[in-house]
């Protein structure tokens, strides 16, 4: 492997040490990795930036050769997340400002470093990676396990490609495949521990048949009303595992498949209206949401501004089409419009008062079971048990 120059050793030893201030870093075998890849490898020659206009679609690229060797290098490690691709394909930068949802990223390292501890390794073990990305987490992953020992799968072909490159650059050379990773990789299996740098509406059954009896899986949950979970699962046998979710607020960017369909036509806003305690502003809060997907797993969201400058809020089930719209008539009133088959905007509330019921308790109290025939998140706490069914993955 090459040897960095000095001032990127030095730059890692300090990211290192923020890591660790911040409990992140947890051990000394990952702090000799984060301390070991040079990430600036691995976020090419050009990032891309909001650039604050409305509705945040828009992003400014920052390329290499303009910023200088120096600033560069700093904004390397920054322990920050860094867009690499937008849209899902490379855009020409000499295009200026460009439109669309970021669909790949070198995220930031307090995250890449928290889910590795949280992964909890030993040596020997083999680890099975879901999205690729530009290769910075799986380069931790070979250092800290070796080559032979880590299997990473990216979908897009040229993220795949820049991340073999940069790899290849740093000196690491693990199984790589560019597939699509809801499929696993079955030529390696079965893998001690899947790690998934993309979120997914359930968990793919073939992570938990390609990984071995007591071995891990660490992913985060999402849906098409943006609310992530953040869940670590123990595989107890075939098509079966068991797990919590973890604490904090982490998110990634959903898997291509699993992502939320556009909602191209609103529904009437037809039915009566009545007055609801649980307003639109629960999509607002990280618990909030995570409660509405549960209780509708296949609800998208729209928000318009009125003729009277007020926003209204729609969210509507893809799959029945029941709607419910949503407006704010005071400082702790909103009132409710539903139609369709089925009551959605009620379903919702009756989680959340359930949720009241019991306690009102983080993420950390609500666990998944995974069998061949369903996924359910479950909540048992207070005295009170909760159960939600998760969409076929």
């Amino acid at each position: 492997m090459t040897m960095p120059a000095e001032p990127a050793v030095k730059l890692r030893h300090h990211l290192a040490d923020q890591l660790q201030a911040a409990g992140e870093l947890r051990s000394p075998e990952w702090r000799q990795a984060v301390e070991s890849v040079p990430r600036e490898v691995f976020i090419g020659n050009r990032i891309y930036r909001q650039t604050g206009q409305a509705g945040g679609a828009s992003w400014e690229p920052t390329i290499r050769a303009e910023v200088g060797p120096t600033d560069w290098l700093a904004l390397a490690y920054q322990d920050e997340t860094l867009v690499t691709q937008i849209a899902g394909h490379d855009q020409d930068p000499r295009s200026g400002p460009v439109e669309g949802a970021p669909s790949s990223s070198s995220t930031l390292p307090s995250l890449v470093v928290r889910m590795l501890e949280d992964l909890d390794v030993h040596d020997g073990n083999t680890v099975l990676e879901i999205g690729t990305g530009t290769g910075y987490s799986t380069a931790l992953m070979c250092e800290r396990l070796g080559d032979a020992n880590v299997t990473s799968i990216e979908v897009d072909p040229d993220v795949a490609a820049r991340a073999r490159t940069a790899l290849a650059i740093a000196g690491y050379r693990p199984a790589l495949v560019c597939g699509d990773g809801l499929s696993g990789e079955s030529a390696h299996a079965p893998y001690d521990r899947v790690i998934a740098t993309c979120s997914v509406r359930a968990v793919p059954a073939s992570w938990v048949n390609q990984c071995r009896p007591g071995g891990r899986i660490l992913t985060t949950l999402s849906g098409w009303l943006y609310a992530y979970g953040y869940v670590d699962l123990e595989v107890a046998e075939r098509d079966r595992a068991h797990g919590h979710f973890l604490p904090g607020t982490v998110s990634f960017m959903t898997a291509r498949p699993h992502a939320a369909p556009f909602l191209t036509q609103l529904p009437a806003r037809e039915g009566t209206e009545r007055i609801t305690c649980t307003g639109a502003d629960l999509l607002d809060d990280w618990t909030g949401r995570f409660l509405a997907q549960l209780a509708a797993p296949a609800a998208c969201r729209a928000t318009l501004v009125d003729d009277d400058g007020r926003p209204a809020h729609v969210i509507v089930d893809m799959d029945t089409r029941a709607y419910a719209w949503l407006q704010q008539r005071g400082p702790d009133e909103w009132s409710v419009i539903e139609g369709g088959p089925s009551t959605l905007w009620r379903t919702v509330e009756e989680t959340v008062e359930a949720w009241r019921q019991a306690g009102e308790p983080g993420q950390q109290a609500f666990t998944l079971s995974i069998t061949p025939d369903v996924q359910t998140v479950q909540l048992d706490h207070g005295g009170h048990h909760l159960t939600w069914t998760l969409p076929r993955p």
